[in-house]
């Protein structure tokens, strides 16, 4: 292996295989009614091109976990600059980006060494929080209440990054609006039923730099993992890496890269707060040893306060609620704590708290 840490080398069952599958079907949707006629779909939920959204976005829920979206609004030149200020960043020298390297105290900022599953990821990371001031729990303990301020560090070079990236949360997020109200109505509940749990947001944006690696059949961009938000919005490049597990078969399929889409994927809290109506799907990330490859996670979070549980629409007698409550910002806290180190025990997840 010559210079490669022994640290990034995945086990056995969890390493890719050479040959790739690419994924067929992916739901593709359009947004432009949302963006056409925001007049007869935004102001009026009973609008049939809100409705039929609604209903195309569920079944992909359902039978997916994950979708792709285009005429989605965020505007093209944006997404640009996002990704240009990336690869400007992440060419940088090593120890320039240290200067605001993220830490156990304010996990945002620049990191190297992240773990998934107690494997280190083959990646390069910058964090950084779309509301100023984002509030955390300082600890995972249940009783200690105190909180901690996520201090956005923004790099000196290059000189636009900060307001290009502020500028790029700001229109991700009216999708993750848009997105969450679809997802909403296509459970059959009013439309706005998941705002107020995002007052207090504690989303974030991740810039990732996958470098080329010399072990792409023994290491992971990132590995096998489920997104403890609400909703990731997904933009990658068109190297494309990122592969899901198909619930048909449990096969690891490939996403292939679609110019200007997002790919949108369920995470844990819609599968909580759905009653399992709704799934989240495991990932991870394919690495080659040819190709540099940057993507832009936007983790669309609730407030730290928030507890998490079914939706009391959703529950009845014949479906009972599938899950006990959880604090959002203590399982969120929690979760950190292994980016930056090996745990004893696994990570906390949403199974453990599985009636």
């Amino acid at each position: 292996m010559g210079e490669v840490d022994p640290a990034f080398i995945q086990a056995l069952e969890h390493r890719p295989k050479p040959q790739t599958i690419t994924a067929e079907g992916i739901p593709l949707i359009d947004l432009s009614p949302l963006i056409i006629s925001p007049d007869q779909s935004d102001d009026d939920p009973n609008s049939p091109l809100l409705s039929a959204l609604a209903v195309e976005i569920g079944a992909a829920c359902k039978n997916w976990g994950f979708f792709q979206v285009i005429n989605h609004g965020v505007p093209s030149h944006t997404r640009r600059k996002i990704e240009s200020v990336s690869r400007k960043f992440f060419s940088l020298p090593k120890h320039v980006k240290k200067r605001v390297s993220r830490d156990e105290a304010n996990p945002t900022g620049y990191y190297d060494t992240e773990h998934t599953k107690n494997v280190r990821d083959w990646k390069e990371v910058f964090d950084f929080t779309v509301n100023e001031p984002t509030f955390i729990p300082a600890s995972h303990e249940p009783d200690d209440d105190r909180l901690n301020e996520m201090i956005n560090q923004w790099p000196e070079n290059p000189p636009e990054f900060r307001d290009v990236c502020k500028e790029y949360a700001e229109e991700v997020e009216k999708l993750a609006y848009k997105l969450l109200q679809l997802i909403a109505m296509s459970l059959g509940l009013e439309k706005d039923r998941f705002a107020g749990f995002f007052e207090k947001q504690t989303t974030f944006i991740r810039l990732n730099y996958y470098p080329p690696c010399p072990i792409p059949d023994l290491a992971l961009g990132v590995g096998r993992h489920k997104d403890a938000g609400a909703l990731t919005i997904l933009g990658q490049d068109n190297v494309g890496g990122l592969q899901v597990k198909r619930k048909t078969d449990g096969e690891w399929v490939l996403v292939k890269p679609t110019p200007d889409a997002y790919i949108i994927n369920v995470g844990d809290i819609i599968q909580v707060w759905s009653n399992d109506e709704y799934e989240s799907v495991e990932h991870r990330v394919k690495v080659n040893s040819e190709n540099e490859r940057f993507s832009i996670p936007f983790f669309f979070n609730p407030g730290h306060d928030i507890t998490v549980e079914p939706l009391e629409e959703l529950v009845n007698e014949r479906n009972p609620a599938k899950y006990n409550a959880y604090n959002w910002g203590k399982f969120f806290t929690a979760r950190k704590r292994s980016n930056y180190k090996k745990l004893d025990v696994e990570n906390i997840q949403i199974y453990h708290f599985k009636n």
